[in-house]
């Protein structure tokens, strides 16, 4: 591999480019535009596009494109070319800024959740000038928000940023309360954790459960799977190496500092974690990543899987959000120091987290819901459904003293002795890392462990962002008008601890004792499905939270609703029609072809000798035609349930009966089959099974 200095944001129009190829004064118009929020001219955008357009043609480019982020939870992008008719007959090469800073792609086929009519078809983009254009293939890509013509946010950029500057607003008077004046900018920052599978493309186009769903809706357990812990930071095999490094090569050109790669703990799972970055940044970057590691993955003869949980019985896919605040100057305001129990604006912003977390743990959780993440949260892979907050020992230690009143005598530092002497010695942290904690304070930043693997880390950031807003409001509201700020400062934080101190576990997650606990004793929120929490997204108290800070209007929070629970109903009612085909048209077939071959065996066999048994036979006869008949029965009635899906019109009561009914026909069904696939030999089960996809990358 090349130099990666030589190469790295080769091809993003960042700041090194627009040093380059602007003006003094257009290029400090811009910085004052992306740094402090200023108002963009015309004439600066006009510059911008004119040096944008030189660049990306110089590097390949014949288009460009307004790259956003609509409700789809994916990507879209519409490519004009930069052509224009000369005189002459032939053509020239432009870019203007009207072209740059608005477009207008048709958004009537985005979904709205009822925003807009059907036939109300007009939609803008916005450049974005926070996040960096970029060169995708042939196309410059500049990053754009997304709305519909009555001005309604059609996508996640839109409110993640408008959480954004509403952090940005209340951190602020925070820090000026304490004498940090010079400060005029807070920023969160994020760096998301990527888990995936891979898998042979050879054994993916043999499954029509992974190519309509993403995940196996049939696969009976393996004699091997992840109980030997082998994998787990195992040697990478040479052809995930090879996909590995052509991964990191197209990342880093991108300016996406990809940084750790290693195998998870399931066989033929991996994970991705990159730097991290400023969160509307990250959020852009992780949904550029999560596309090109599924299209380098096709060029080795893989495919990449980002469902939350691919394969029943080993772990899934999580996305660790990994969040901070920090302030113009570098200075993270999430960074304890050397005596955290002395560092009241520590303790202050910290408190609001807890606050925020406490107060809104609805939203986080229906922040993270999906129905692939259903079948992931709770497991032992990821965190249960329950929010709560590890801080750790010195942490818990400081906040206990300051609610009681009593001294705090501080953590003494451990030297750890491995009892060799030629191993360099080094001090013991001051607190363990908790894996099984949906949201673990590890140092300076939070780590939101909830989010699935396909996620865009927009939501979870967006509801943070807002939760910790709205604490920092409430502070800064009483501070302000505090006749003695010292004694109300730490007041604050006594009284904070008190009130939200039962949010706080620094124990096992996964212990069931944990989960009764929290919400019998604790009166912690326990949401188990998308249908339990999403309708709270309309709660009174949500809705009066993010409409006073201008993250979503009303109305966009009801569509929002309402996208995610048809989003969850789809899903699933597309995971149960193709069950039911894959059930008629390939499992029942198989086993009943098998059948038929025992029962030819046996009758052979009595025709040579009839006083042979044929108890093998026969006893695996009986068996499957048993579960052939559980199949058929299974089919029918999940195909009965679905079809009674049809008759309901509300999107809400639909999630219902999705989670009440079809789950559990869905699961029924999965039994029969399973069971079925470890009696039927193998040259007649129709296709790959968990044993090959899981070892296949050789």
């Amino acid at each position: 591999m090349r130099n990666v200095s030589d190469f790295f944001g080769s091809k993003v129009f960042d700041d090194r480019v627009m040093k380059a190829n602007l003006s003094a004064k257009v290029y400090q118009s811009l910085r004052k535009t992306i740094d402090e929020g200023a108002k963009l001219d015309i004439g600066v955008a006009n510059a911008v596009a004119a040096a944008m357009k030189d660049w990306a043609v110089d590097h390949g480019a014949t288009h460009y494109t307004h790259w956003f982020q609509p409700l789809t939870g994916v990507t879209a992008e519409k490519h004009d070319s930069f052509i224009s008719p000369s005189p002459d007959g032939g053509v020239i090469m432009e870019f203007s800024g009207k072209e740059l800073i608005k477009g207008e792609p048709d958004a009537s086929s985005f979904p709205s959740g009822g925003l807009r009519a059907t036939f109300e078809a007009r939609g803008y983009t916005a450049w974005d000038p926070t996040s960096y254009a970029f060169i995708k293939g042939n196309t410059l890509c500049v990053p754009t928000a997304f709305c519909s013509y009555g001005g309604e946010a059609l996508d996640k950029k839109t409110p993640l940023l408008r959480s954004m500057e509403a952090l940005n607003k209340q951190a602020i008077r925070i820090l000026h309360l304490f004498g940090n004046d010079d400060v005029k900018c807070v920023r969160t920052s994020v760096g998301p954790e990527q888990e995936y599978f891979l898998i042979t493309k050879e054994m993916y186009e043999q499954r029509r459960d992974l190519r309509f769903t993403g995940r196996t809706l049939f696969g009976a357990k393996p004699p091997k799977g992840q109980e030997m812990d082998d994998h787990y930071f195992g040697v990478i095999k040479p052809r995930v190496a090879a996909y590995m490094e052509e991964l990191n090569e197209e990342l880093w050109k991108l300016g996406i500092m990809a940084k750790t790669e290693h195998n998870e703990v399931a066989p033929a799972q991996h994970e991705l974690a990159p730097i991290y970055t400023t969160t509307n940044i990250a959020t852009d970057h992780n949904q550029l990543t999560m596309e090109i590691m599924q299209k380098i993955a096709v060029k080795h003869g893989l495919v990449c899987l980002l469902h939350e949980k691919p394969f029943a019985g080993v772990n899934g896919s999580g996305k660790h959000n990994n969040w901070s605040l920090t302030a113009d100057g570098g200075v993270n305001l999430l960074s304890p120091g050397e005596t955290p129990y002395e560092n009241a604006q520590f303790l202050l912003f910290l408190c609001a987290v807890i606050k925020a977390v406490d107060d809104y743990q609805d939203l986080l959780r229906l922040s993270v819901a999906t129905a692939g993440n259903d079948h992931r949260l709770g497991a032992n892979e990821a965190p249960p459904a329950v929010i709560s907050i590890f801080l750790g020992e010195e942490l818990n230690a400081v906040l206990e003293a300051i609610e009681t009143g009593t001294p705090y005598a501080g953590t003494e530092k451990t030297q750890m002795k491995l009892g060799v002497d030629v191993l360099p010695k080094f001090n013991r942290d001051t607190t363990d890392r908790n894996r099984t904690s949906p949201f673990a304070f590890t140092g300076n930043k939070f780590e939101f462990r909830m989010l699935g693997s396909s996620n865009s880390i927009a939501c979870a950031n967006i509801m943070l962002n807002s939760a910790v807003a709205e604490s920092l409001k409430i502070y800064a509201d009483r501070l302000e008008k505090a006749e003695n700020f010292e004694d109300a400062l730490h007041e604050m934080i006594r009284k904070t601890i008190k009130d939200h101190k039962h949010v706080i576990f620094n124990g096992n997650g996964y212990d069931d004792t944990w989960i009764k606990e929290a919400v019998e004793k604790r009166g912690l929120l326990n949401y188990r499905t998308t249908p339990d929490c999403m309708p709270h997204l309309l709660d009174e108290k949500n809705v009066r939270m993010l409409t006073a800070h201008k993250v979503f209007s009303e109305a966009e929070l009801k569509s929002r609703c309402e996208i995610m629970l048809e989003n969850y109903c789809k899903t699933v009612l597309i995971e149960a029609n193709t069950m039911i085909d894959m059930a008629k048209t390939e499992i029942a077939p198989a086993v009943s072809a098998y059948i038929l071959e025992l029962a030819n065996t046996a009758v052979a066999k009595k025709a040579v000798d009839s006083s042979i048994t044929c108890g093998y036979e026969t006893g695996l006869l009986k068996k499957l035609a048993r579960l052939e008949e559980q199949i058929a029965v299974k089919t029918d009635e999940l195909e009965e349930a679905v079809m009674k899906l049809k008759d309901v019109e509300d999107v809400e009561a639909e999630s219902y009966m999705i989670r009440d009914a079809v789950l559990g026909k869905m699961g029924e069904l999965r039994v029969a089959c399973d069971e079925a696939e470890t009696m039927t030999a193998k040259k007649y089960w129709p296709f790959p099974t968990y044993g090959d996809l899981l070892f296949g990358v050789k």
